[in-house]
């Protein structure tokens, strides 16, 4: 089996603090590998590590045979919701997709609308983003992740703010990115979550990564 994401003896320091103690961890492709941990567990640093946002102190993060930090900056092919996903609120959905979308110019109206669609959004609706609820703003975020076809995704916490109804329909919906044939690295505080959807399933707890 291909691995999509190597992560080799990460260590992440901030000052005197450390937040990532020696985690490894390989990601198959087309597999869903589950994190379950507390706020400031290191979940999110190890996260941001992985698509290129923070550097490691040590070891070493590879997607896609690539090493991150040192062959490349960002990881191509990675769309990501970490933290609540930042939009401009004076814009509808489907034009904040579209503005972010035409920063790279590969996707157009047909694939945006298509995603919003996927997650339960009206791409015709005027609604400006800032009107939006939590689990509207996390809908979208995650429309943004795989609307230009990435095909490794990292989600922090992708159901905060959602309803049942909600968390049913994502949980499907990344079922179904699965099948596609995508890579989904995910955190939760939610047992069930990563219990129903993961292929594998690790516990973080003050930056030290285990295998449940």
């Amino acid at each position: 089996m291909e691995k999509v994401i190597q992560i080799s003896h990460a260590v992440k320091r901030f000052g005197k603090t450390t937040v990532l103690h020696d985690v490894s961890l390989n990601i198959d492709k087309g597999s869903i590998c589950g994190i379950i941990g507390r706020n400031g567990s290191g979940k999110t640093v190890l996260f941001k590590a992985v698509c290129g946002f923070h550097q490691l102190t040590s070891g070493t993060i590879t997607v896609k045979g690539k090493r991150v930090s040192k062959d490349v900056d960002i990881p191509e092919g990675i769309g990501s919701i970490i933290e609540t996903p930042g939009f401009l609120g004076n814009f509808s959905g489907y034009r904040n997709l579209k503005y972010l979308a035409d920063i790279r110019g590969i996707i157009g109206k047909e694939e945006i609308y298509q995603a919003m669609e996927q997650v339960g959004l009206d791409p015709k609706s005027r609604k400006h983003v800032g009107k939006y609820s939590l689990g509207m703003r996390q809908r979208l975020g995650l429309a943004q992740a795989f609307m230009e076809g990435q095909d490794i995704l990292v989600l922090d916490e992708p159901m905060n703010g959602l309803d049942n109804q909600g968390v049913n329909d994502i949980r499907e919906l990344l079922l179904e990115l699965k099948k596609q044939g995508k890579t989904i690295l995910m955190a939760s505080h939610n047992r069930e979550d990563i219990e129903k959807l993961c292929d594998e399933v690790y516990e973080m707890d003050a930056g030290i990564l285990k295998k449940r």
